[in-house]
C-alpha cells in the first residue's frame, strides 16, 4: 500500500473495519512517510451508547458517551490537514463513512491572523467564540483561549501540546508565536496563524439562523401530524425536546445530539447524501485514492451500517424522540460509498466475490518485500492433540519465539490454558469476554515475551500481526464451519507468515475441502516465493516491528499514588505532578496506547479539580 501511494503521489484514505488494525496501520505509515501529514481518524468515544427506544417495555435509553480528548484532537487534526495540505494520508475506521459537517462551511469558519495586519480584538474574540472556543483564563486547555491585556493565547483544538500567542499593539498584530503548552517556552515565531473551528458541525451565525428556522418549520409540521393522529404523548415529548435544543443552539451554537440536526446545519435536502470524510478529500482539488484494507471483512461491514442505523432511528422518530430529519444523520449507503472516490484499491489475502466483481484489475501480490515465504504446513492426527501440541510448543519456546493456538470454544480456550499453565508453561487465553483494554495488554505482553502461548477462538479479528510468532496451531482443523472455513484457515495460517521460521500445524483426522484449499494455496504461494528468492539471491528475514518496551503502566502509577494526599500538597508540587502526568499521557497516546492514556487522563482530571 505504501509503495502504491509513493508511486501515485495521491492523497490517500485507508479504511479498515477494526480499530486495532487502524492503530497498527497508523503506526507503520508514520514510519513510512515521516515527512507527510499522516492522520488518524476513528471514533472518538471511549464508550458510546446510542439513544434508543424499546416500545414493548416503554424504555427510552438516553445517549451516553465518554469522549477521548486525544482521539477527538486527532480527528480535528485530520480535517484541518485536509483543508491545508495535499500530501495527506488518513488511516480511518468505519467512522469515515459517518456524517460530518459541510467542508465548505468548516472552511468558512477559519480565522487567519497575520503579522502587521489590523484586527479588532473584540471581533477576533467573538469570532473565536463563534468557532466554538471558550475563554478560560484560569486553566488553559485545548479549544480554549485566554486574554492578558494585549496578548491573546489560543489553544487550537487539533494541536497536541502547543498554543498560539498573538501579541497586539493597539489593533495591529505585532507578533505571532508558537509556545509549548506545559512550560510556556517559545518554540518559534510565525508570520501567520490559521485557526479552524473546534467542531465540524459549527456553522456561521447566518447559516445557524437559517437552520433554526428550518428546524422550527419541521417541528411545526410534525406537531400538526401528532395532533391530527391524537398522539398527545409524542406531541408533548417532541415539542419539549426540540424547543430545548433550539434554545441551546441559539444560546451557545451547540446542543446535546446536535448531529441529529445535521441536514439543516449543512444545508442538504431530505435524503441527500450526507457529507463525510471523502468530501474533505475533494477539497484538496486533486484525485485521491481510497484503500480498503482487509476488504473481505470491511466491505460487508460498510454495507450493513446504514440499515442498522436506520432501524434504530425509525423507532425514535415514530415515537416523538426525534424529528424525521434525524434520519439524514446517517452513515453512507454502500452505493454512495463505492462512488465517492475516483480510485479504489481493495487489499485482502482472501478477497470475496464482491471485490473481484468491482475491480478492473486483480493483482496477486505473492512476493513479499522481506522475501518471507508462506509458512510450512504439517497435518497431525488430532487424537491426543493437546499432548502432541505440548511437545511442539516446547520446541518453539526454547528459541524465544511465540505460539498462537486456535480452538473452537471459550471453555476449551480456558481449560487448555489452565492445563498448560499447570505444566509450567507461560500461557494466556483471549476471547470475546475479555474487554478491549485487557486484550491490547495481552497482545503487548505476548510480544514482550512475558508469556509464550496465546490461546484463542477467532484470533483473526484481533488484528494480530506478531512477528515473534513462529508457530500457529489449529486444533480440530477438520471441524468444518465458520471458524474452519477456507477464508478462516487461510487468514489464520497467515499469522505465521511474518517469521522466517513460520510453520502451521493442523490437527485433524481427515482433510476437508477447506483444508485442502488452504494447503494448496499456501504451498503454491510458497513455491513462487522460493523460486523468486533463489533467482534474486534473497534471504528471507522476519518482519521487524518496533515495540516501546519502556512504556509500562507503573510509569504513572508511581505518581498517581499520591492522589490521596493531594489536598494537603503544596500547589507548586501539584503543578509539577500535572506536568509529569501530561507528558506521560501524551507519550502513551503518541505510541497508540490509548487505554493507558485514558487512565492517566482520569488522574489528570482529579488533579484539575483542585
Amino acid at each position: 500500500m505504501a509503495k502504491v501511494i509513493e508511486k501515485t503521489k495521491m492523497p490517500t484514505l485507508i479504511m479498515t473495519h477494526n480499530k486495532t488494525l487502524a492503530a497498527q496501520l497508523y503506526s507503520e505509515f508514520k514510519q513510512f512517510f515521516p515527512n507527510n501529514h499522516v492522520e488518524y481518524f476513528i471514533s472518538y468515544y471511549d464508550y458510546y451508547q446510542p439513544e434508543a427506544y424499546i416500545p414493548r417495555t416503554d424504555l427510552f435509553i438516553e445517549k451516553d458517551s465518554a469522549i477521548n480528548s486525544e482521539l477527538e484532537r486527532m480527528r480535528l487534526s485530520t480535517t484541518a490537514s485536509l483543508l491545508s495540505f495535499d500530501d495527506v494520508i488518513v488511516i480511518a475506521s468505519v467512522s469515515a463513512n459517518y456524517g460530518l459537517g459541510n467542508p465548505e462551511e468548516y472552511k468558512a469558519m477559519v480565522q487567519r491572523i497575520e503579522v502587521g495586519f489590523e484586527y479588532s480584538q473584540r471581533q477576533l474574540l467573538l469570532k473565536l467564540v463563534e468557532m466554538g472556543y471558550k475563554r478560560n483564563d484560569n486553566f488553559f486547555d485545548r479549544a480554549d483561549f485566554r486574554v492578558n491585556g494585549d496578548v491573546i493565547d489560543i489553544f487550537p483544538a487539533y494541536y497536541e501540546g502547543e498554543f498560539i500567542r498573538v501579541e497586539f499593539f493597539g489593533d495591529e498584530v505585532e507578533s505571532i508565536s508558537k509556545h509549548e503548552y506545559l512550560t510556556n517556552d517559545k518554540e518559534k515565531d510565525l508570520d501567520e496563524a490559521i485557526i479552524y473551528s473546534v467542531n465540524p458541525f459549527v456553522v456561521t451565525s447566518e447559516n445557524l439562523g437559517r437552520a433554526v428556522k428550518q428546524i422550527e418549520e419541521e417541528l411545526d409540521d410534525r406537531l400538526k401530524y401528532y395532533e391530527k393522529e391524537d398522539r398527545r404523548v409524542e406531541y408533548q415529548r417532541l415539542k419539549q425536546r426540540v424547543e430545548f435544543d433550539l434554545e441551546m443552539v441559539e444560546g451557545t451554537g451547540l446542543c446535546k445530539g446536535i448531529e441529529n440536526y445535521a441536514r439543516h446545519l449543512t444545508g442538504l435536502e431530505p435524503g441527500e447524501t450526507p457529507y463525510s470524510m471523502m468530501n474533505y478529500f475533494e477539497q484538496i482539488g486533486k484525485d485521491f485514492l481510497l484503500i480498503v484494507d482487509e476488504s473481505h471483512v470491511s466491505l460487508p461491514q460498510f454495507r450493513g451500517m446504514h440499515a442498522a442505523d436506520r432501524s434504530r432511528k425509525e423507532v425514535l422518530v415514530d415515537y416523538g424522540f426525534r424529528l424525521p430529519s434525524a434520519m439524514d444523520n446517517r452513515p453512507l449507503m454502500f452505493e454512495e460509498f463505492i462512488k465517492k472516490s475516483p480510485h479504489y484499491l481493495f487489499v485482502s489475502a482472501t478477497p470475496a466475490p464482491l471485490e473481484i466483481e468491482l475491480s478492473d484489475v486483480v493483482a496477486k501480490q505473492v512476493i513479499r518485500p522481506t522475501g518471507l515465504l508462506d509458512p510450512t504446513i504439517e497435518i497431525i492426527d488430532s487424537e491426543f492433540q493437546v499432548e502432541k501440541l505440548h511437545d511442539e510448543i516446547k520446541k518453539v519456546t526454547v528459541k524465544n519465539e511465540r505460539v498462537l493456538v486456535t480452538v473452537l470454544t471459550k471453555k476449551m480456550a480456558e481449560e487448555l490454558t489452565s492445563y498448560y499453565s499447570d505444566l509450567g508453561m507461560k500461557v494466556k487465553y483471549m476471547h470475546s469476554d475479555i474487554d478491549a483494554i485487557e486484550r491490547n495488554q495481552i497482545i503487548r505482553e505476548l510480544r514482550l515475551g512475558e508469556f509464550d502461548v496465546l490461546v484463542g477462538i477467532n484470533l483473526l479479528r484481533e488484528g494480530l500481526d506478531i512477528p515473534e510468532t513462529s508457530l500457529v496451531a489449529i486444533l480440530d482443523a477438520d471441524k468444518e464451519g465458520f471458524l474452519r472455513s477456507k477464508t478462516s484457515l487461510v487468514q489464520t495460517m497467515g499469522r505465521a507468515a511474518r517469521n522466517e521460521n513460520g510453520r502451521v500445524i493442523l490437527f485433524a483426522k481427515r482433510i476437508t475441502d477447506s483444508m485442502k484449499y488452504a494447503i494448496d494455496l499456501t504451498n503454491k504461494r510458497r513455491e513462487i516465493q522460493d523460486t523468486h528468492n533463489k533467482e534474486n539471491g534473497i534471504t528471507p528475514k522476519s518482519t521487524k516491528r518496533t515495540l516501546d518496551e519502556n512504556l509500562k503502566l507503573e510509569e504513572y502509577d508511581d505518581v498517581a499514588w499520591k492522589m490521596d494526599k493531594l489536598e494537603k500538597m503544596p500547589a507548586a508540587e501539584r503543578k509539577k505532578m500535572l506536568i509529569e502526568l501530561n507528558q506521560q499521557m501524551k507519550k502513551a497516546a503518541k505510541d497508540l496506547h490509548f487505554e493507558e492514556a485514558i487512565r492517566i487522563r482520569n488522574e489528570i482530571e482529579k488533579l484539575k479539580k483542585l
